[in-house]
């Protein structure tokens, strides 16, 4: 059995890789687009926590943005796309439980969230060097974001039939959720109604503390964001295996 869901996982990997240049390049290169056009607009022009440069400020949002979408797309796209094709029953097939599969699918969406992280933080080096005031930190939600957003995937792929359901679950709730986040600004930028609308997102914590990590400065403190995340992934993990231990949408 642990041969089994290392296999899959080992698939799952080897799928995203074999085409790299969309799957890891090309998100790199949208965040350092990102990254050149509001550092251009903002840069002297904001000054984060009295202290921090615009970019600097920018570079761990986009960093953990990137790895949120991406470990998303990974586990959704694969799974409705062996529906589409029909390679999913060859998945079927296989005496793997619903826990391998949680495994495999959920491992690859974080190798590769933090493979398109690091690619980002790499070329954003170029622009400013950030600190890393707590790095422990950084992997924990580095880790924790990617499995969260994995997850989502999971269940996002298990529910849609194709890729437009898919699509719209991605423009109308991760795309909103991940830029109205943080990811652009401070919290405390904004006008008291929309600072407490922020704390109903579960991915402002996660970039809140993702950016604790390099600064030693959040709008919350690092442990309410771990216990928000980890329990919202928790949360949403044990609903991932209730639909892949029941066959969701897949064996029938």
């Amino acid at each position: 059995m642990n041969l089994g869901w290392q296999t899959l996982l080992h698939k799952e990997v080897q799928r995203f890789w074999k085409v790299s240049f969309q799957t890891v390049a090309a998100p790199v290169l949208t965040a350092v687009l990102y990254l050149l056009v509001f550092s251009h607009v903002l840069e002297g022009r904001v000054l984060v926590y009295d202290r921090l440069s615009y970019t600097a400020f920018l570079i761990p949002g986009l960093v953990m943005m990137s790895m949120l979408q991406n470990a998303f797309a990974n586990s959704a796209s694969s799974l409705v796309q062996s529906k589409i094709m029909g390679s999913l029953v060859f998945v079927l097939l296989t005496p793997l439980s619903h826990w391998a599969w949680f495994s495999a699918y959920v491992g690859a969406a974080v190798l590769r969230g933090l493979l398109v992280g690091t690619g980002v933080f790499v070329f954003t080096l170029f622009f400013a060097v950030p600190e890393f005031a707590a790095p422990g930190w950084i992997v924990v939600f580095a880790i924790l974001g990617s499995a969260l957003m994995g997850t989502l995937g999971l269940i996002a792929g298990l529910w849609a039939d194709k890729f437009d359901q898919m699509a719209a679950f991605q423009n109308f709730l991760i795309m909103p959720m991940t830029f109205l986040s943080g990811v652009f600004y401070s919290l405390h930028s904004l006008p008291q109604f929309w600072q407490q609308v922020s704390h109903f997102n579960p991915f402002f914590y996660l970039i809140d503390g993702f950016r604790y990590g390099f600064f030693g400065q959040s709008d919350v403190s690092p442990w309410l964001s771990l216990a928000v995340a980890g329990g919202a992934w928790l949360l949403i993990s044990a609903f991932a295996l209730h639909l892949l231990r029941i066959g969701y949408k897949i064996r029938s």
